[in-house]
């Protein structure tokens, strides 16, 4: 069992039973999705997800574990890197994004951040971070980071915390939010251990739709090592959404469906 799942599995049973709560009492102005598959593709099952995004129609992702995490530029039809940072085994990797010409990548607990030149990756700076490293996004201006918790914290390119979105879910905080993405001037967020994914109103923090993930790696395609969903990478350039879990053998192409 790799650090993070230890230092989660006392809270699990609190964190289950309250999503299948969530899930079963949405208020009315919340919107509830499933989801249909329009394309499937590679991706490297010994990769640990953590952060995952499109940046000029390329495809990156961030990966963790010690002595695992990474950094990669991937080719989308085959699911195999063609650039790849790897770490030094005491560094956990979390989310990461572009903003302004410079990469940026989040640790869990060793509480820095990482940046690189976005057109080389190239090293540039290792910059101190006051939190847990989760999930990491921009809307072009800004970075929105996540630490697990009902918080996302938006921070100017020199780190500087700007202003806090307090998530919440029927009125109530929802932890746990992981992965982020910027999609049409929404944050979407995996909730870590579950299927869903929710779709938050940057502004006032409220959660406007609901996206049940349940099923979409099969059964047959799990093995052991098989982790939770983790990964929402959206091109801004063709308008797709791409889904993918920890050490998944599968990248898939999604569309929302309305739910029954």
């Amino acid at each position: 069992m790799d650090m993070k799942k230890s230092f989660l599995l006392l809270i699990y049973v609190t964190v289950c039973m309250y999503s299948l709560t969530v899930c079963s009492c949405s208020a009315a102005g919340v919107r509830e999705y499933g989801i249909s598959v329009v394309a499937e593709f590679p991706h490297d099952r010994g990769a640990y997800t953590q952060g995952l995004f499109f940046h000029d129609g390329i495809l990156y992702e961030s990966t963790g574990l010690c002595g695992a995490t990474s950094l990669r530029k991937i080719d989308l039809k085959t699911g195999t890197a063609l650039r790849k940072l790897d770490f030094n085994k005491k560094y956990f990797g979390e989310g990461s994004v572009i903003l302004g010409g410079t990469l940026y990548m989040l640790t869990w607990q060793n509480r820095v951040l990482f940046t690189y030149d976005a057109a080389t990756l190239e090293y540039k700076q290792t910059y101190s971070y006051p939190r847990d490293g989760w999930g990491l996004t921009t809307d072009g201006a800004f970075l929105y980071a996540s630490d697990g918790s009902s918080k996302i914290y938006v921070l100017d390119s020199s780190l500087k915390l700007l202003r806090t979105i307090d998530v919440r879910l029927n009125s109530r905080p929802l932890r746990f939010l992981n992965e982020l993405e910027w999609i049409d001037g929404k944050i979407w967020a995996n909730v870590y251990t579950t299927d869903m994914i929710v779709i938050i109103n940057p502004k006032t923090g409220e959660v406007e739709a609901k996206i049940d993930c349940s099923g979409l790696l099969p059964a047959e395609l799990r093995r052991p090592d098989t982790d939770v969903l983790n990964g929402i990478a959206y091109d801004n350039k063709t308008g797709r959404i791409y889904l993918t879990g920890k050490n998944w053998p599968k990248l898939y192409e999604i569309e929302l469906r309305k739910s029954k």
